[in-house]
């Protein structure tokens, strides 16, 4: 199986479309308390970031007459906190605590604040090296806190207490500019989904601020609607969802008429918008958004100027049909499947990457919105069919 682009020349060659196929914008901010016994959202994805750290050692070096009066403990629930006790006897004896802090999470960290408590004895110092406030622990790597308390040699007579309890807290915070980014989430009609940069999920669009898409081989992207199954592609950058059925509505031609204006209107629009939109049970919950329906060229290599051009002619409705630049950034393979160019050389590699894929049916095709740059008839496809090799 594999998968490339081509441009149909006669309405005679009826071909199949995803009906709605990434057609129908949902307001989902508003209207989703209205009907959620209707839409529902079948699954979620999630970052799979882990924050973990904690102190993993603590060692003592004891001089002089000083000891341990019990040994030295963290805790194991907060993972950050250390306490000691110490016994000194005379001016210069002392103490070195060791603490062996490690990072077993995937999220780089800087620590804020070293706070240690104290006696309010003058005889007895604190000092640390080591550790400084400021210093990054990124992860799965460790960094030791040295904590010295010390019976000081500036002392002239017996203090009451020659004990020291001393308990040392650690804060750490994600490091500015980590190599694990913060986790952020969508609203999506009331559920928060996280957003990914690996893997199936859904990404912030690279291409459109504030937009974030669906990319995959099979992202959890699955909504009920109408009693059916559709799919999400999109959170626009107006909080409106753009959902794509799961299943082909027939084979149809893009015009019959073999005109590519979409507006004039196209059959196919006419169709989708005055007599298929009546059909579904939640239609008064379909709202008329704009569409992008520029020109497209074909074996393009820039998806930039191909997202800019096919953004530069739009048409105002309610159901339509995905773009090509669409149909693009639902591959997570961006090496290899992010303009046509690439989609095309490296089509048995794309078609496994990309959820939209698996909706074409076998052997058919896909129109989309935007016509063929170079045609005057019809608009612009993605072909699955069985070639040989």
């Amino acid at each position: 199986m594999i998968q490339k682009w081509r441009e149909m020349s006669s309405h005679r060659q009826r071909n199949i479309v995803l009906g709605v196929l990434g057609a129908v914008m949902l307001l989902m901010i508003v209207a989703y308390a209205a009907f959620n016994s209707q839409l529902r959202i079948n699954g979620t994805s999630n970052i799979s970031s882990n924050w973990d750290i904690r102190i993993t050692n603590i060692t003592s070096s004891l001089s002089g007459g000083a000891s341990n009066a019990t040994e030295p403990t963290y805790d194991n629930e907060n993972g950050l906190t250390a306490s000691f006790s110490t016994n000194l006897v005379s001016p210069g004896d002392y103490a070195e605590y060791t603490v062996t802090v490690r990072n077993n999470g995937d999220i780089d960290a800087t620590l804020t604040d070293i706070e240690i408590s104290d006696s309010s004895n003058p005889a007895i110092i604190f000092e640390t090296s080591g550790l400084e406030e400021g210093d990054n622990l990124l992860k799965q790597t460790e960094d030791e806190l040295v904590v010295k308390v010390s019976y000081s040699d500036s002392v002239t007579s017996q203090p009451e207490t020659t004990t020291s309890n001393i308990e040392v807290t650690l804060t750490y915070e994600q490091a500015t500019g980590g190599s694990v980014p913060e986790e952020n989430t969508v609203d999506m009609g009331g559920q928060e989904i996280s957003v990914v940069t690996e893997g199936d999920g859904l990404y912030a669009d690279t291409y459109e601020e504030g937009r974030y898409i669906y990319k995959g081989a099979n992202p959890n992207n699955y909504i009920t609607f109408s009693g059916e199954t559709w799919r999400i592609i999109s959170v626009e950058s107006d909080n409106t969802i753009k959902i794509m059925r799961n299943e082909s509505i027939g084979d149809m031609a893009w015009d019959e008429t073999d005109s590519n204006n979409w507006t004039r209107p196209a059959t196919l629009n006419t169709y989708l918008n005055e007599t298929y939109l009546l059909t579904l049970s939640d239609a008064d919950k379909v709202i008329a958004h704009n569409f992008s329906i520029g020109a497209v060229e074909d074996r393009n290599n820039d998806l930039a100027g191909q997202i800019t051009g096919e953004n530069g002619t739009t048409w105002n409705g309610s159901i339509g049909l995905i773009t090509a630049s669409e149909y693009l950034r639902a591959n997570t393979n961006t090496a290899q499947c992010e303009t046509l160019s690439l989609n095309n050389d490296n089509r048995k590699t794309c078609l496994t990457t990309n959820w939209m894929y698996g909706a074409v049916p076998s052997g058919g095709y896909m129109w989309t919105i935007p016509p063929h740059a170079g045609l005057t008839l019809q608009g612009f496809l993605c072909v699955r069919q069985q070639l040989s090799g």
